[in-house]
C-alpha cells in the first residue's frame, strides 16, 4: 500500500469513529431516508437551509452502516454547512463521477477535498452506493428545501 493510500484510508477510519454531524436536527426544513439493500446500510439525512435562502446553514444524519458509509456522511456534513444547495449538487455530481470511475483517472483534490479519500473505494463496485449514500439522501432532502423555501 502508498503512503497516499495509507492516509486516504486513515482518513476514511477517522471519520467512521469520529462522526461528524451524527445526530438529529429538530426543525429541519427537509429530511431523506436512504437504504442500500444489498448490505443494510441506512441513513437520514436532514438539513436547515439560511433563512430566505438557499444556503445549507446545518447538515445532520443518522445512520447505521459500514465505515464507508458513515465515514462518507461525516466527510458530507464537513462539505455542505455553508455552501448552496446548486452547489452541494455539483459536488454531489463530481463525487458520483468519481466513484463511478473504477479507480480511473486521478480526481481533482481542488474540488473533491477529503472525498479524493474514497477514490480507491471506486474499485469496488459493490463499495460505491456505501460511499454514495449520504450524499444521494443529502441531494434529495436540499432539493426538496429548495421546492419548500
Amino acid at each position: 500500500m502508498s503512503a497516499l493510500d495509507s492516509l486516504y484510508q486513515q482518513v476514511i477510519l477517522d471519520h467512521a469513529k469520529a462522526r461528524h454531524g451524527d445526530g438529529a436536527l429538530p426543525d429541519a426544513d427537509a429530511e431523506h431516508f436512504e437504504r442500500n439493500p444489498t448490505c443494510g446500510d441506512e441513513i437520514t439525512v436532514r438539513l436547515r437551509l439560511e433563512p430566505g435562502t438557499d444556503r445549507i446553514a446545518e447538515l445532520a444524519w443518522q445512520g447505521d452502516g459500514c465505515s464507508i458509509s458513515m465515514a462518507s456522511a461525516s466527510v458530507l456534513t464537513d462539505m455542505a454547512v455553508g455552501r448552496t444547495v446548486p452547489e452541494l449538487i455539483a459536488l454531489t455530481d463530481e463525487f458520483r463521477t468519481m466513484m463511478r470511475s473504477r479507480g480511473v483517472g486521478e480526481p481533482d483534490e481542488d474540488v473533491l477535498e477529503d472525498l479524493v479519500a474514497f477514490h480507491g473505494v471506486s474499485k469496488f463496485v459493490m463499495r460505491v452506493k456505501c460511499g454514495m449514500l449520504a450524499w444521494v439522501a443529502a441531494e434529495a432532502a436540499a432539493r426538496e428545501a429548495t421546492t419548500r423555501a
